[in-house]
């Protein structure tokens, strides 16, 4: 029975909440930060810095894809075991080289990304608040939280708009 009781109070308080809230509006955060010019000059940015590592990885993951045949061949072949030994050596290096620097690759991305939303979210904490004061909201939901609400609600373009004119 304290469940059931426990459940109808939040209930109450969640139902309480949204009566007394006038104007209300939903915001998908990431998708405000990822549609800025900032984000689109960053990626950009990113694409011109890593595409040296990029070509690297399609040549290695090419040289893998090669290996890959030739051992099937010299097994299809009959091969010596000796043979068959050395292709395998040299297709694991080669694949252990692969992996070795897609990884590292990817761990630089993803720490020029935290750098980048870590710069970003103070400017983007100022123009939220400056939206919420400015509009006069009193509730802001998580769009991705929210089963359902008006498209005129979601105020994520107007604050990539301000965003841009950071």
């Amino acid at each position: 029975m304290n469940i059931f009781k426990g459940i109808s109070f939040f209930v109450a308080i969640i139902l309480s909440t949204s009566v007394f809230a006038d104007k209300v509006a939903t915001l998908s955060v990431q998708q405000a930060l990822l549609s800025s010019q900032a984000a689109e000059a960053f990626r950009q940015k990113m694409d011109e810095e890593f595409r040296p590592q990029a070509a690297q990885l399609a040549e290695l993951e090419k040289q893998v894809k090669q290996m890959q045949g030739e051992l099937q061949n010299a097994q299809a072949a009959g091969a010596s075991q000796a043979d068959l030994q050395q292709k395998n050596l040299q297709f694991q290096k080669l694949v252990t080289e692969y992996q070795r620097q897609g990884q590292e690759v990817q761990l630089q991305q993803r720490e020029r990304e935290q750098a980048f939303l870590k710069k970003m979210r103070p400017r983007l904490d100022v123009v939220i608040r400056d939206l919420i004061e400015k509009g006069d909201y009193d509730v802001v939901l998580n769009k991705q939280s929210t089963i359902y609400a008006k498209p005129e609600l979601d105020i994520t373009e107007q604050v990539v708009d301000l965003l841009n004119k950071q």
